[in-house]
C-alpha cells in the first residue's frame, strides 16, 4: 500500500462520534459569531466562542472560505432534519410546518451575514444554493404534504414557492422597525390552511 493509499483509506473513514462533536461545537460557534460581528470576524472570537485555541479552528478549517462553507451548510442539515423531527413531535402537521417556517425564517435572518460573501466571485460558493434547495426543498414538500393529507391545508402548495415567499418576507427583516418579519410570516402560514 503506498502513500496515497493509506490516505484514500484514512479519509473514507467516518469520524468518531466525540470528533463530530467538537466539530458541531465550532460550527454552532462560528454561526453565533458571525451573526453578531460578520464573516470577517477575527478567528480568535470564534475560538473563545468555542473554548478552543485557534490552531484547533484552523486544524478543521485551513481557510475562512471552508469554515463559512461549513457553517452554511451545517445550518442547512440542521434545519433539513429538523423537518422529520418536528413530523414526529408535533400535535398536528400544520403544527410541524409552522414550526419548521420558524426555523426557516431564523436560518434565513441569520445568514444574512452570510449573503454577501456567498455572492462573491469565489468559486467555492457556487454550489451552496444548488444544496440548499436540493436538501430544503424536499423537507418542506414532505411537511406540506402531510398537512394537505391531514386535510389542514390546500394540496395544490408548492415547496419552492412558499420557501420563496418566506425568503421574500425576510429580505425586509432589520431595514425598518416596524417591519416585523415573524408576523408577516405567520399570516403566511395562517393563509395556507383551507377554507372551511
Amino acid at each position: 500500500m503506498n502513500d496515497g493509499d493509506r490516505d484514500t483509506g484514512r479519509a473514507a473513514r467516518p469520524k468518531r462520534a466525540d470528533a463530530r462533536r467538537n466539530e458541531e461545537t465550532l460550527l454552532d460557534a462560528a454561526a453565533a459569531v458571525f451573526v453578531a460581528s460578520g464573516v470577517e470576524a477575527p478567528v480568535r472570537d470564534i475560538a473563545a466562542e468555542a473554548g478552543v485555541g485557534t490552531a484547533t479552528i484552523y486544524r478543521h478549517f485551513p481557510t475562512r472560505a471552508d469554515l463559512i462553507v461549513a457553517v452554511y451548510r451545517h445550518q442547512v442539515e440542521t434545519l433539513a432534519e429538523a423537518g422529520p423531527a418536528l413530523l414526529a413531535t408535533s400535535a398536528t402537521p400544520h403544527a410541524a410546518l409552522g414550526r419548521w417556517i420558524d426555523l426557516f425564517v431564523d436560518f434565513l435572518v441569520t445568514k444574512h451575514g452570510l449573503a454577501a460573501v456567498l455572492q462573491s466571485d469565489d468559486p467555492c460558493f457556487d454550489p451552496l444554493h444548488s444544496y440548499f434547495l436540493d436538501r430544503l426543498v424536499p423537507v418542506c414538500t414532505r411537511l406540506l404534504d402531510a398537512a394537505a393529507g391531514a386535510g389542514e391545508i390546500r394540496s395544490d402548495l408548492e415547496a419552492y414557492e412558499i420557501m420563496r415567499g418566506v425568503a421574500s418576507l425576510c429580505a425586509g427583516a432589520g431595514r425598518h422597525p416596524r417591519y416585523d418579519t415573524r408576523r408577516l410570516v405567520a399570516f403566511l402560514v395562517a393563509g395556507l390552511r383551507r377554507p372551511r
